[in-house]
């Protein structure tokens, strides 16, 4: 991920209390999971060798904690905690970034729970997913989504940033008819739009089904939704194009300022052959 400046982050949610999630998970059959999202891309060879016990896959890192829970560790930055207590949640994640110094303070927080109700029909309702049974893949494809969803809100945070920008560069022109001949602060805004553009295009097979809903008929169903849910397909849908949006608006302000330059160059070389033709003169 890239960096984002600490002013156009939205305020993170509230931690939730020991005693809230006691209450949550008074009945076993509550899980909750709490995602955060980080800055940076995580490491999974890194992180499988910080946690001796971790299970490896290519897109993920799976932890057993003891006494219980689990964490789901994912490459885009994201990692996953279910049915780990408020306490334990924030040690580990001082303790990642203990270890990895680069790791800044996550920026996003996400929850779900998942109730499972063996008479019950499979339903997503309020942030809350009903099911009949939890099967360990069953958890990884919502402990996924979770996390999808937390690093969809921190790209949109930054095309929101970017956006903001873009506009305040669009009235200038608007007002003045012109833009500052220096080009070279454009040519660093227009790559890091592209940048974050090609990271998000990057991110698009993360949204792609996951192997454990063909093996599964009901998680199928649980997986779109949880889709519906999170609106993963149409936030990202907006979120390229208001990248897309960004890149163009840029463009446009590029040439202008191109323009202005060639204008002053051309009105250069007229000002030094009047200059010459008038030393010849006095000459």
């Amino acid at each position: 991920m890239h960096s984002v400046d600490s002013s156009s982050v939205a305020r993170l949610p509230s931690t939730p209390s020991p005693e809230r999630d006691s209450r949550d998970r008074a009945s076993a059959d509550l899980h909750v999971f709490h995602a955060f999202a980080f800055v940076e891309n995580l490491s999974l060879k890194e992180l499988a060798a910080a946690y001796p016990n971790a299970r490896k896959s290519p897109h993920e890192v799976r932890i057993t904690l003891e006494p219980e829970g689990e964490i789901f560790a994912y490459p885009f930055g994201a990692i996953v905690f279910c049915d780990v207590p408020p306490q334990r949640q924030e040690a580990e994640v001082a303790r990642l970034r203990q270890r990895f110094q680069q790791l800044a303070a996550p920026v996003v927080q996400e929850r779900f729970a998942v109730r499972v109700d063996p008479a019950a029909k499979i339903a997503v309702t309020e942030s809350l997913l009903t099911i009949d049974r939890l099967t360990p893949e069953r958890a990884g494809v919502v402990a996924h989504t979770v996390a999808q969803s937390a690093a969809m809100e921190y790209y949109e945070q930054i095309a929101d940033q970017m956006f903001g920008e873009t506009g305040a560069m669009v009235d200038r022109l608007e007002q003045s008819g012109t833009v500052s001949p220096r080009t070279r602060p454009l040519h660093r805004f227009i790559g890091r739009a592209i940048g974050i553009r090609s990271e998000v295009l990057a991110v698009l097979h993360l949204l792609d089904r996951p192997d454990a809903t063909w093996e599964d008929p009901a998680m199928d169903r649980i997986y779109e939704d949880l889709r519906t849910e999170f609106d993963l397909a149409d936030r990202f849908g907006a979120l390229e194009t208001k990248l897309r949006s960004v890149q163009e608006a840029l463009e446009l302000v590029l040439d202008v300022a191109r323009d202005r330059r060639l204008v002053l160059l051309d009105v250069s070389v007229v000002l030094l052959i009047v200059i010459e033709v008038l030393l010849a003169l006095f000459r």
